[in-house]
């Protein structure tokens, strides 16, 4: 069957081809008229546009509520690493107790890079997806003992992961540096491309009735007798039910109802270079330093790993030389072939992040209707399980997840 044509965007609003559901265009009719709707996304990132994709082709009334572009936070900026392990830095610092308080997260990411394989087709979007898998590489016995550490706790989470020695990192990855004796392979993991992807779920939305509203500030949120009032740009909009799914901006989401929550806003700057001919295959990692480092479609090779970029007093961002230059030391060292190539461009983001890396899902406590999207470090990743669990929550549905981990009352403001 062919696809239907996909919405064009027009000043704040995105129109297009209607949905073939009469029920659904009456409904979105009449959130245009009267200024209402049933959910309200705060944040039209990758996991805002996401949930109100699902909830709309649902036939649930949607508003998404952006207060830039689409997508021009981390949803657009970040480097597109798809991840299914623990993250070796804070296994490093935190400790073994951090890491099996966090492994409830791991089954969330299997499930979320099983979405992320149905998405181009659903979107009828290319992508740029692929799961060749991903290799943490060691240069040092020592760094071997910390990843086999890591890797017994993501073992017994029920996550696929191999122990390799020298021979069988040649075997697997035969461009990366002799001075890499071993490491461990994680062949769920890969790559998307952000700048596809969150424009195309929010084609999806709107195409199933959901309304956009952007660039539309959120000024004010307050509860009333039957849900929320929220005072924007664009005028009050009173909604049923809020999704707070606003990335570096959720705390102050949350502040707005009087809830504290100790997400922290961290500027990152990422590096592609010109296009080179295959090389990289997978998602690599360093065992001890900052790095990720993959090869897009087009030949670029994009080099990250969570280097600070600069915050200026202004709130604006800009790219630091300094961590410009040690990341890339950094990704020549494991991959020395990549060291003639010229770099194209860096550029800054801002990724949401808190001290034990869960996320923070469900209705909040006391505030009924008031619902966390939140996927903190690894938003891109976790986004499609964070948005189908936040609507089925919505939806009245079992999500099939115990969700205790993530709950917002683990904090100490709310005890």
């Amino acid at each position: 069957m062919a696809a239907r044509p996909l919405p064009r965007i027009r000043g704040r609003e995105v129109t297009g081809t209607p949905c073939s559901c009469k029920r659904s265009d009456r409904r979105a009719a009449a959130v245009r008229m009267a200024n209402t709707t049933d959910v309200l996304v705060v944040g039209g990132g990758i996991a805002g546009c996401a949930t109100a994709w699902m909830l709309a082709r649902e036939g649930v009334e949607v508003t998404i509520l952006e207060r830039r572009a689409i997508g021009a936070g981390a949803s657009g900026a970040n480097a597109g690493s798809l991840h299914a392990q623990i993250a070796h830095e804070p296994f490093l610092t935190k400790g073994e107790a951090w890491a099996r308080a966090y492994a409830p997260t791991l089954p969330l990411l299997g499930a979320s890079l099983a979405l992320w394989q149905r998405w181009p087709e659903e979107l009828a979007t290319d992508l740029d997806l692929a799961t060749p898998g991903g290799l943490l590489v060691a240069e040092t016995e020592s760094q071997l003992a910390d990843i086999a550490r890591k890797a017994a706790i993501e073992r017994a989470a029920g996550v696929a992961v191999e122990l390799l020695d020298a021979a069988g990192i040649r075997r697997v990855a035969p461009y990366v540096s002799p001075r890499v004796i071993g490491g461990l392979f994680c062949p769920a993991e890969g790559k998307a491309n952000p700048l596809a992807t969150t424009p195309a779920l929010a084609r999806a939305a709107t195409a199933a009735g959901a309304r956009l509203l952007a660039p539309v500030a959120l000024r004010a949120l307050t509860r009333e007798a039957r849900g929320f009032r929220a005072e924007t740009d664009a005028g009050v909009i009173s909604a049923a039910r809020v999704v707070n799914a606003a990335g570096a901006e959720a705390a102050r989401v949350s502040a707005l109802l009087g809830l504290d929550l100790p997400i922290e806003a961290h500027p990152i700057q990422v590096n592609v270079t010109e296009p080179a001919a295959p090389l990289i295959r997978h998602l690599v990692y360093h065992a001890v330093e900052r790095l990720s480092l993959k090869q897009a479609r087009n030949g670029g090779v994009l080099i990250g790993g969570g280097w600070p970029s600069c915050l200026r007093a202004d709130g604006r961002l800009a790219a630091d030389p300094r961590s410009m230059a040690e990341n890339i030391a950094v990704a020549i060292a494991a991959v020395p072939a990549i060291a003639d190539l010229r770099l194209l461009r860096t550029w800054p983001a801002i990724v949401n992040g808190t001290d034990d890396w869960r996320p923070i899902l469900g209705e909040a406590p006391g505030i009924p209707g008031f619902f966390h999207a939140i996927f903190p470090w690894m938003g891109f990743s976790g986004a499609p399980i964070t948005a189908r669990i936040t609507a089925d929550l919505l939806l009245g549905r079992d999500p099939g997840f115990d969700l205790a981990p993530f709950r917002a009352d683990r904090f100490a403001a709310f005890a």
